[in-house]
This record gives structure tokens, C-alpha cells and sequence, in this order.
């Protein structure tokens, strides 16, 4: 299975964009999104393009391909418009490996989650980072729209045992990262 994950659009339709026609390119099996679909939340800028409202058609037209995690940002009235679940958490299994899906703000590497082996993909802090707690890799992708500290609108890939971080604008990988290491 090829996986396309990313977090925090923020309602920025230019940035959903890319990332639709990254995961259609991709010939991606599934998107998961780990939350802040289309909120830009209290604490942050209007992202470029805010259209919260183009968002929506534009995720419910590939609705049958997305996972999705709820963000603090999300909100009951975003399930209403959505076509797509939005759970508190879902779990992945990606070729034996398993995946722990969180939107960051409760779990993360300074709140770990109660496991032993595995991968959790977190978003909410809008910054790409691979952490290591005990056997287990914390990955963010950064933020599709509002990257914070490493200025790069970016998503991730999974692909067999390898995870790329990538430019969202170019593709190039910026991090790659062996989850068997």
C-alpha cells in the first residue's frame, strides 16, 4: 500500500489543491489527513487562498481514498460538510507495520502514547520532525498551508518501510526516514 499523509490545510484551497493533484500524480492507495481540515484556528494567519468552502468539494471528491483524524481545530459542523469519518484516532497497518494516526495536541513525543513498537504520524505543530520514543518513530509531516520553523509547505509518503517528507510545491524529499532503523 502507498500512502500519502499530511496535516494542518487550515481551509487554504491552493494548498489542498496540491495536495490532491500530489496524491492523484502519486497514484496514492489512501490520504490520511491528521487534522485542522478547514479552520485556521485562533492562534494563526489566514493561510494563502483561505476557502474553506472550495476545500470541502474538493476532499469529498476523493472521499473514498481518505482517513482522517480530528485536529484541534476541527469541529462537529466540519463532520456535517465532510463526507469522510473524522475519528479522535485511528490506528494502520502498512506492511506489518503499525501506524497511530493523531492529530499531535494530545499525543505526541512529549506525551507519548502507551506503546511499544510502531509509528505514530502527528501534525498540530506545523514543524517536520522525526523523534524517536523508545522503539517508536513520532513523524510529522509539518503543514500543508502554515509551516512553522522549517519554512516548507510539505507533506509524507509511505512507501513498504520508508518515509518520505516532501515539498509540497516541488516534490523534492526533504527527509527520509527508515522506520525499521
Amino acid at each position: 500500500m502507498k500512502v500519502l499523509f499530511a496535516s494542518d490545510i487550515h481551509g487554504s484551497f491552493y494548498y489542498a489543491n496540491l495536495l490532491v493533484e500530489a496524491f492523484k500524480k502519486g497514484n496514492y492507495d489512501k490520504l490520511v489527513l491528521l487534522g485542522d481540515i478547514l479552520y485556521h484556528g485562533p492562534r494563526n494567519d489566514l493561510p494563502f487562498d483561505y476557502s474553506p468552502k472550495k476545500v470541502i468539494p474538493l476532499l469529498n471528491e476523493i472521499k473514498e481514498n481518505i482517513i482522517c483524524v480530528q485536529g484541534n481545530c476541527d469541529a462537529e459542523v466540519d463532520q456535517m460538510v465532510l463526507e469522510f469519518d473524522i475519528l479522535k484516532e485511528q490506528q494502520l497497518i502498512i506492511n506489518d507495520t503499525k501506524y497511530y494516526l493523531t492529530h499531535g495536541h494530545v499525543h505526541n513525543p512529549q506525551a507519548p502514547l502507551n506503546i511499544n513498537n510502531g509509528v505514530v504520524l502527528y501534525g498540530h505543530t506545523h514543524v517536520i520532525k522525526d523523534t524517536k520514543v523508545g522503539n517508536v518513530h513520532y513523524i510529522n509531516p509539518g503543514s500543508v498551508s502554515i509551516p512553522k520553523e522549517i519554512m516548507i509547505h510539505s507533506y509524507g509518503e509511505i512507501i513498504e518501510n520508508i518515509i518520505n517528507i516532501r515539498n509540497l510545491e516541488t516534490g523534492e524529499i526533504v527527509l527520509k526516514i527508515n522506520t525499521n532503523e
